[in-house]
């Protein structure tokens, strides 16, 4: 079952990092692969979100909890589709020189092993483009990266 964490670095504040990743109905204008978002009303912090994940001939939707503790944490518990299980979490930690860090994890597994050992041939392939995305959307958001 493909787990993965990563610690990044990157020069936005830790608010708007959380503000990008927690705003999840617009998730289908940037992050790829995913084809639709329907959300639940927020309840205290949290809502129940269906993702319509989509690539070729492959379309499957997930059900998630997504828990939300502004401006430091997201936290989502899978509910239902064609997964054994998902979970995923991110941190956000506004860095004492500037930006932030940001510590994100997501464990899952398929109840279908194709679709594990698919997945698994992918994966790094898919988290890096999936990574990409998130920091151009900031980018276009929140303005470029600073030179260095």
């Amino acid at each position: 079952m493909p787990k993965h964490r990563e610690l990044r670095r990157l020069p936005w504040s830790a608010a708007e990092m959380f503000d990008l990743v927690a705003d999840i109905g617009r998730y289908p204008e940037f992050l790829p692969w995913v084809q639709a978002m329907r959300l639940g009303p927020p309840q205290d912090g949290v809502l129940v979100a269906d993702m319509v994940v989509g690539f070729r001939m492959i379309r499957e939707k997930f059900t998630s909890r997504v828990t939300f503790t502004r401006p430091s944490a997201i936290h989502v518990d899978y509910l239902d589709g064609p997964m054994k299980h998902l979970f995923n979490d991110w941190q956000f930690r506004d860095a004492p020189d500037g930006g932030c860090e940001i510590d994100f994890s997501v464990d899952f597994e398929f109840r279908n092993k194709a679709f594990e050992k698919l997945a698994g041939l992918f994966f790094t392939q898919a988290f890096e483009r999936m990574v990409a995305a998130f920091v151009a959307r900031a980018e276009a958001l929140y303005g470029p990266r600073p030179a260095a």
